[in-house]
Order: C-alpha cells, then structure tokens, then sequence
C-alpha cells in the first residue's frame, strides 16, 4: 500500500489543470480554464478547469472531480496507479509496503496485463542492449535506420530473440501467468505449446497518452516471406488499435503548443521526425483512421497535416479516410514528398530547418489538393470530371462549417472550372437525399398506421435537491467566514397577531446553518448531500484554516464528484464567455449572509408546501379529522405567508 505521507504530498504538489492539460488543450477562460471535453464528441468547448478550487467539471457527460478521478475516468487508473502517475510525474519517491502473494493475486485482470506488457517492454530492451545478439541484430538494425542512442532509448526500443518461446520461458520464470501472456498476445498458446508472437522481431512499445504500454509492433528483420512484414499486438483488454496513436504520449504537449499534428503512416516515420526536432507528430500504425484516432487529435489542436509519400496510388486511397476528419470540423492539410520518399528517408536525409521549411511549404488545403489531384486523373474525360464533382461534393458535405463550405466550394469551382452554381446545387441535393434516407429511416421503425405525436417535456426542477445543494455550496466556500446575520423571531404584535421581527448577530456561516437545520429539524433528502453535510460541519468545526482544495482530495470519489458538481456549476456560463458581450455575471462573494439567509427561508417554505401537501391527502383520506387538519394547514398557511414577506424583502 501507498503510504499516507505520500499520497498527501501527492495531493500538494499536483496541479489540476497541468495534469489535465496533457491530455486536453486548455486555453484561460478568466481564473478558469476550458477546453473540448476528452469524454465526448463535441465542437464548443464543455470542459472546466478551476486552479484555485483544484477540481474540474465535464458539463457534458456530467463527470467531474480532483486530479485523480480525471486520471482515472479518463486512463481508466485504479486509485493507487493514478498516485503512482502524479508522483513519477512531479519526481515524488513514493513510499509503499511490499505486496504480499495474496495482494498480488487480488490485483484487476487489466492491471496484471499493464505489469506483463511493462515487463515484456523492459524485457525487449534488455535483449537488446545487454545480449551480443541483440545488439548484432536488434541494435544494428536501428542504427542502419539512422536513430541515435538517445532516440533509441526514448522510444524504448527493444528486440524480441529468434527462439520458439524464450520470452515465454522468462516470463513464467519471473512469475507472471500464462494466463496474462496469452490475453496480452504476446504468447501464442496452442494446446500444449506455447511460443512466442514477436519472435524475431525488433519491437515498438505503444502507449497510451499516459505513457502505459497497451501493446506492441514488431518488425520482422528474416527473408521469410510468408510472415508479415510488421505484426501489431492483438486487440485485448488494454490495447485497442482504433484508438490508438503512436506516439501521442510523446507527442501531446508539442501538439498543443505548435497548434497542429503531423500525422504519418508508420512508427519509424514518427521516431525521424522526431529525432529530427519535429516532434508534434503521431501514427495510425497503418490502420485505416478512426473517429477515436482523430478525437485524440482534436483534443489537442483543431488543426491536423496528412503526411504523404510520393506513391500516387497510396495517397488516393488514403484520401478517403481523411473525409472523417473534415467530420469532426478539424482543418486538414496534405503535404506530400517528392517520388520515391517517405516520410522516414525524407526527414533521414535533410536538417531540421530544411524539413520544418519544406513542410511549410508544400503543405496545401486538403480540399484544393484533392481537387487539384483528382483534376489531373479525370483531364478531358467528362464521365471522370462528373465523378470527381461528385467526389469533391461528398467531401464538403461533411465539413460542419457554413462559411466553410461555401469558401471551400468557390475554390473547387476555380480549379474545376465549373459554376458555384452546379457544386451549390449538387451539394444541396445531396443533403436533402441524405434527409430523406434518414426520415424513410425512422419511418421504418414506427410502427404500421401509427400517428407520432411529438412529446415535448418540460425538465422538471427539483428545488429540494437545488436549495440543499445551494446550502453545502455556502458550506464549502464561505463556511468559515464570519458574517451579519439577520434572524427572524417570531412574536406577537400590539394587534396580537404573530408577526417575524429581525434581530441582528454575527456568526460563522456553518454555525448558522447548522443551528437553523437544527431548530426545524430539516433533514438533507439526498443520501450524498446528507453525508456530506456532516463531514463537512465536523471538519469545519475543528479546523479554522479550513482549505477546500484540501478537503476535496480526502473525501471519498463519489463526495468528492458531488461537491465539484455543486461549486463548478456557474461556471458553464463562462464557457460562453459573456463578459466579451458585456454581459457580467453576479459574483458570489457579494452578500454571503442573504446568500445563506435566503436559501434556509426557501427551504423552510418549500418544506412548508410539502407538509401543508400532506396535510390535504390526510383530509382526502380520513375527513373526520379535517377540523383539526385545516386548522394546521392555516397555522402553517400563515408561517409561509410571514417567511414569503421577508424573502420578498430579502429579495
């Protein structure tokens, strides 16, 4: 187990929107930041950062939380691996007992996975550098590709023995199971045999945006050619390739601060790029582009380049994946190298200014590209050209931009030679033809003659769980403070009727709300705000430096979700930036005490209204005690009516 020590040291030094800003391009939104949420597909920014409370809220999945339920929602850490991460990150020595057998045999199946993938990666690193024939084969192999001692060891390059089941053996040896080796598929079982997958190979770790090894590529470096040239680690548990970048662990923080991704097709493409000094670069590891690819990407710039190598045949068939990134609103770029070079040899063979200038430079519009390139296949051909409008149609349609689309149209008409008019139109039955698919669609799925009512329901407001949520809110951000009170004391009038008299004191703000609950005997209705409430009246009734970005980290997951709910929640108007439309939200700090006054009166009433509603169903039920039962419902009756007058003053 992780020492309390550490994990509160952990939680000092951690700063919530570093942490989260490797994984999410933040930009300032006054003492926030926002950003795309990296739980949903999204173009307008839903996803806050607060420094100074150390949380953070994602309005459109609802998720939120302190730096280490973001890592685990979004890694899928246990609670402990998200500890580990934040100390490795900010060099904190981390303090644990040893695990004893039965703790190791409690540990998830996808955690035994994570340790047999770490394991094999240093495994194949080992070989590598510290075996004759690794470094004869494995080692030269990479040095003959141009990448440095320095470049090697970043990417953690490693080389897997041309033996049946040497990794295999070694693995079994250190203890990890056959079990995990199989599902990892590093391990081929077959019956009674087992061997090992990457046999022969030189061998690239893949990693999660984190920096976990999910899985691995390998090389094959024989003349055998019946195997496939590059071998990919089997869908598991922990790797899944469609959502996957190589790369993006190493990459993420330049692709962020340069604006742009470069995205090639193969792992030594990316590692030339980088050893070259150009290092906002990912791979698809030659799969076809994925939606969950390009998302990687979109959380980190809006802008994407499309590297290709000078094989005409291969840039138009990757044209059409690249339709999926128009989709997602992103602005793609298409830059390609001269005949015969890729990537790779292309950065190999120049200096980083010469490869920065030369992709500055030839990098184009993917629309005008496409145009232009397909324009030069359809030539004098009029069956081609009305193909290629239709083809370049499709590919606008799918940008979600208005005043895109129409720039974009004005310069295909330019380099096709063709009216706006005809693309305008083309388009325009295009997206009514795909309307009309979409109704006939739906129209199947209802049932014969069966007349649609559209159902529109109003959201219904729970005010209780609103009033209560107000009153912890008051709790955690002013609770200590002390503050006027304006209590009402109910008293008998020269008419002798009852009437509400003011009477002024000072108190902290969690001894008046603590006192006026008490007075009335108003329990909290929602399980979490109740148990929240007491934590937070004992906490902070012992401790006068009450910090709540201290008290968030301490709290159980689901408290601690609760509570960034709550303090989060007004801030979904900054992600609209209304003070740029001159437009100033009130600020909280004005008025704490009719802040608090206010919502226990609203409570009370509200309360009030539940009971007087009692009270009717008992007369509907038992009209024999309705005497005794109006009687109650006019003393409550007028109790509202006296809390109603001071709120409207209040107010």
């Amino acid at each position: 187990m992780i020492s309390k020590s550490t994990i509160d040291k952990v939680f000092e030094t951690a700063r919530v929107e570093e942490v989260i800003g490797d994984f999410v391009n933040l930009k300032k939104s006054g003492s926030n930041f926002k950003g795309l949420s990296p739980f949903s597909e999204e173009r307008s920014p839903s996803f806050m950062v607060s420094p100074v409370k150390q949380i953070w809220k994602d309005f459109s999945s609802g998720k939120g939380g302190t730096v280490v339920s973001f890592l685990m929602e979004h890694e899928h850490f246990t609670y402990p691996e998200a500890i580990k991460y934040l100390a490795k990150k900010y060099n904190i020595e981390i303090e644990e007992t040893e695990q004893t057998n039965e703790e190791k045999a409690e540990a998830s199946e996808r955690e035994s996975m994570y340790l047999v993938s770490e394991f094999a990666n240093t495994y194949f690193q080992n070989i590598m550098h510290k075996t004759d024939i690794g470094k004869s084969i494995g080692l030269s192999y990479f040095k003959e590709r141009g990448f440095t001692d320095e470049t090697i060891k970043k990417f953690q390059l490693g080389y897997s023995l041309d033996e049946w089941q040497a990794f295999t053996d070694e693995a079994i040896k250190k203890g990890y199971l056959l079990e995990y080796l199989e599902k990892t598929g590093l391990t081929i079982v077959k019956e009674e045999k087992q061997f090992d997958r990457f046999k022969g190979r030189v061998m690239f770790p893949i990693h999660s945006m984190s920096g976990r090894v999910l899985g691995f590529g390998g090389r094959i470096l024989g003349t055998n050619k019946k195997a496939a040239k590059y071998l990919n680690s089997p869908e598991s548990d922990i790797y899944h390739k469609s959502k996957v970048l190589y790369g993006i662990y190493y990459a993420k923080q330049s692709i962020a601060k340069e604006d742009n991704c470069y995205l090639v097709e193969g792992y030594t493409d990316v590692i030339q790029f980088f050893q070259k000094g150009i290092t906002n670069v990912v791979s698809s590891s030659g799969t076809a582009l994925t939606s969950e690819q390009i998302r990687l990407v979109n959380r980190l710039t809006k802008k994407i380049t499309v590297l290709f190598d000078g094989d005409a045949a291969g840039i138009r068939a990757s044209l059409r994946g690249i339709d999926l990134i128009l989709e997602q609103g992103m602005n793609v770029k298409v830059c390609t190298f001269p005949d015969g070079e890729d990537p790779d040899s292309f950065a190999k063979q120049n200096t980083h200014e010469e490869l920065a200038h030369y992709l500055k430079n030839n990098a184009k519009d993917f629309i005008a590209y496409k145009a232009s390139l397909l324009m030069e296949e359809a030539k004098n051909d009029p069956v081609k050209k009305a193909a290629l409008i239709r083809d370049m149609v499709t590919s606008i349609s799918k940008i979600p931009d208005r005043i895109q689309k129409e720039i974009y149209v004005q310069e295909c008409a330019r380099i096709m030679d063709i009216s706006e008019e005809v693309l305008f139109s083309t388009l325009a039955q295009m997206g009514k033809k795909e309307l009309q698919e979409a109704s006939k669609a739906q129209k199947k799925e209802q049932k014969a003659f069966e007349v649609v009512k559209p159902k529109i329901a109003a959201k219904k407001v729970d005010v209780q769980y609103e009033l209560e949520s107000k009153i912890i809110e008051a709790l955690l951000l002013y609770g200590n403070r002390t503050e006027e009170f304006e209590d009402l004391v109910l008293k008998e009038n020269d008419e002798g009727d009852l009437d509400l008299e003011p009477v002024v004191h000072q108190a902290k703000v969690f001894e008046k709300i603590y006192l006026d609950l008490q007075e009335d005997e108003m329990e909290f209705s929602n399980e979490n705000f109740r148990e929240l409430y007491y934590v937070l009246i004992d906490t902070l009734n012992q401790d006068t430096e009450f910090a709540l970005e201290s008290f968030v980290n301490k709290v159980e997951p689901h408290i601690a979700s609760e509570i960034t709910h709550i303090l989060m929640n007004d801030e979904r108007y900054n992600l609209h930036d209304w003070e740029s439309k001159n437009i100033f939200p009130k600020s909280k700090t004005h008025s704490i005490a009719q802040l608090v006054s206010e919502t226990i009166l609203s409570l009370r009433c509200h309360l009030i209204d539940q009971k007087v509603g009692v009270f009717k169903q008992e007369t509907l039920e038992n009209p024999a005690n309705s005497k005794s039962v109006l009687e109650d419902v006019m003393n409550y009756s007028n109790l509202k009516m006296l809390l109603s007058r001071k709120l409207n003053r209040v107010l």
